[in-house]
């Protein structure tokens, strides 16, 4: 076996330390918390002492150690992280292979153990999957108006019909999605209204009580008692402070991450009107020859985009991501296609 075979794996190995820690550099630099700023400094001086211990067990192979460029995908990431944050980015970093997002939570189970006031809480200042939602939910626009389209073309050859319909499965689907998410969000949001005017009220009546229920929950977690104690007592004289503090310990409610149902309904009306307005591209545009040539051309890109977007969260490799959610449309499109052709006459070339 060659020296290029046997050092390929290494190699490999290599690389990836290679870009860890020049993705911790970045990070180091964007994260505006000293505690995980730190963290990932040294995360870097690790991955870099990995990495040139594999580059001289390289060598010693007779293998050529090669200039290290960050892919595309780390540079994304990179500045995606940079803009939005390591929590709001958390999901894209794991697929990258990044060690240390559990600090994110202070401790690998989730629990913050504070050693001071200001640090009660903190744990739950992060960010949801609102990119990766977005993402899923102009695919879900895609590629159900794309099969709406091509349904009834297999059905009828009346360009203005074929238009209407889209519309109306573009709204109808934007309205549905946007009116379920308005729910959940309202929902959860009540279910919070109610727990925590209950938890006010408590607050109000026996505020040291409540204290020393806080104070056992962190000493369950590892914190001294005393110290616990003392940090409890001196948070319920924040009246507001304290009530978020015992929404999110003692109730596990945490309403930063259920956001404004306004705001959710919006968000997914938005996203699956982008997606759904693919198909109806070419008709909007006039094109009359091979309008669903085009269609399909413009919804087939577009599919394979939003699949290499998704591999951003998966850690697939982007071109693999976007064939299979080509095919996936592809042939959610064809039965459909397929369906409205046993139904009607086809669209003439």
């Amino acid at each position: 076996m060659s020296p290029e075979a046997l050092a390929e794996a290494p190699l490999e190995r290599w690389r990836e330390e290679t870009r860890s820690a020049w993705m911790y550099d970045r990070l180091a630099q964007s994260e505006r918390n000293p505690r995980l700023a730190g963290l990932f400094r040294e995360l870097a001086v690790a991955a870099r002492e990995q990495a040139g211990i594999l580059a001289r067990d390289l060598e010693l192979q007779g293998a050529k150690i090669p200039a290290f460029t960050p892919g595309a995908r780390a540079r994304l990431v990179s500045a995606l992280a940079a803009r939005l944050g390591t929590r709001r980015t958390r999901g894209m970093l794991s697929a990258l292979k990044v060690r240390g997002l559990s600090a994110l939570d202070a401790r690998s189970d989730g629990h913050v153990l504070p050693t001071r006031t200001e640090e009660i809480g903190e744990r739950h200042k992060r960010g949801g999957g609102s990119l990766r939602a977005s993402v899923f939910g102009v695919n879900d626009g895609l590629v159900s108006n794309t099969s709406l389209v091509l349904g009834m073309a297999g059905a009828t050859g009346d360009a203005s019909l074929l238009v209407a319909t889209g519309v109306a499965g573009m709204l109808a689907g934007a309205f549905s999605m946007a009116a379920g998410e308005y729910i959940s969000v309202r929902s959860q949001r009540e279910l919070f209204e109610y727990q925590i005017g209950e938890e006010r009220e408590e607050l109000e009546r026996y505020p040291e009580a409540e204290a020393e229920e806080l104070a056992l929950i962190y000493a369950a977690r590892g914190v001294d008692i005393e110290q616990a104690r003392a940090m409890t007592r001196t948070l319920v004289k924040d009246k507001q402070r304290a009530l978020d503090t015992l929404a999110r310990e003692e109730l596990g409610l945490n309403p930063d991450d259920l956001g404004s149902p306004w705001g959710a309904a919006g968000s997914s009306f938005l996203s699956f009107v982008i997606g759904a307005i693919v198909p109806l591209v070419p008709f909007m545009l006039g094109i009359e020859q091979h309008s669903l040539v085009w269609t399909c051309a413009l919804a087939g890109l577009s599919l394979f985009a939003v699949g290499a977007a998704l591999s951003l969260f998966s850690g697939r490799n982007a071109w693999l991501g976007g064939l299979r959610m080509l095919i996936i449309g592809a042939l959610a499109g064809a039965a459909t296609f397929g369906i409205g052709k046993l139904l009607g006459v086809s669209v003439a070339g």
